[in-house]
């Protein structure tokens, strides 16, 4: 079999099991209603029970799992083919960080009591900032190692805001609110915030899937692609706009949600033979998976404990983060 052929299928096999988890989130729940009788109730025109918990809960949040995960993946996959560097994931660039700490002061400061859309809309505005400042003091030399330097220091800074505001928060009620929304859940979100972050999420995918042939070049190094033609200032421009419109909208309505975008590109890039541009469709849909899947799981798992799926996906990069590390010692030594 060919390295195309064996890519198609890999596209097909992800495609069908995104779409078979879509359909299981759909289905699984605290509800007692039956996978048939719930997805009658989506289809049907009528205001049944079944159907307003099918179409005003299960389906949001199913979307937006799909949504997320997809952002998480694809993001991940451009930023570690962009930076080079295998340990990048969307955090590294201050983006997350950012809108955690947009949503943060609209806790702080009550917006999220007075306005529901508060709480997303300060997110976002938060994501907007980072990126405006992790590429002015990048610079526009445009090189990886800037980039990098850049979002380490605006996620380190936005760490410290968001501890201090839960350090001089006067309300305990709002600390436990922050604290439960940085762990990161799809839980009680409606089709409003699917709305809210799609614009978003579809706009960076574009300037993230536009990097394929950039990300090709890049593998061979910064001076040799610049040479090929790649305008590396595009690619920089790309990366980072690409990645806060998208991860910032999905921090925005879902909270933190870590290390889909390190894990998933690392598993699959030995099945699209460490091809950037293949790699980063096949992410999307690899992220959509891995977070349907987590998501599947909080439910079944600990139903009536309300388990944060940031804390799932935690439980199960942090280790697999070690072995990455681990490698990379053997490989240097």
């Amino acid at each position: 079999m060919t390295e195309t052929a064996r890519y198609c299928l890999l596209i097909v096999v992800l495609a069908i099991v995104v779409a078979t988890l879509f359909v299981l989130s759909l289905t699984v729940g605290p509800a007692d209603v039956g996978p048939w009788q719930g997805l009658a109730g989506l289809f049907a025109a009528d205001d049944s029970l079944i159907g307003l918990v099918m179409r005003e809960i299960r389906l949001p949040r199913a979307i937006l799992g799909l949504m997320i995960g997809a952002t998480l993946g694809l993001s991940g996959a451009a930023l570690q083919g962009y930076l080079r560097n295998p340990l990048a994931e969307p955090g590294l660039i201050g983006v997350s960080a950012s809108a955690s700490l947009g949503a943060v002061i609209a806790i702080y400061t009550g917006l999220s009591a007075l306005m529901p859309l508060a709480l997303p809309l300060m997110a976002l505005g938060g994501a907007l900032c980072a990126v405006l400042v992790v590429r002015l003091m990048a610079g526009a030399d445009a090189r990886p190692l800037s980039v990098i330097l850049a979002g380490v220091a605006v996620s380190t800074f936005a760490g410290a805001m968001t501890s201090l505001a839960l350090n001089l928060s006067p309300n305990p009620f709002a600390a436990l609110e922050i604290m439960f929304w940085m762990l990161g859940s799809l839980a009680d979100r409606s089709m409003t915030h699917v709305w809210l972050a799609a614009p978003f999420m579809v706009f960076g995918w574009l300037m993230l899937a536009s990097l394929g042939r950039a990300l090709d070049a890049l593998t061979l190094g910064h001076e040799t692609a610049a040479s090929m033609g790649v305008d590396m200032k595009r690619v920089q421009r790309l990366a980072v706009i690409g990645t806060a419109a998208s991860v910032g909208a999905a921090t925005a309505v879902a909270g933190a949600i870590g290390f889909v975008g390190l894990v998933v590109p690392h598993l699959l890039r030995p099945l699209v033979g460490a091809r950037p541009s293949r790699l980063l469709f096949a992410s999307a849909l690899g992220g959509a998976a891995l977070l349907l899947a987590a998501d599947i799981l909080v439910r079944v798992v600990a139903p009536g404990r309300d388990l944060k799926l940031g804390v799932l996906t935690a439980v199960v990069g942090a280790p697999f983060f070690l072995v990455i590390v681990m490698r990379a010692r053997r490989q240097i030594a």
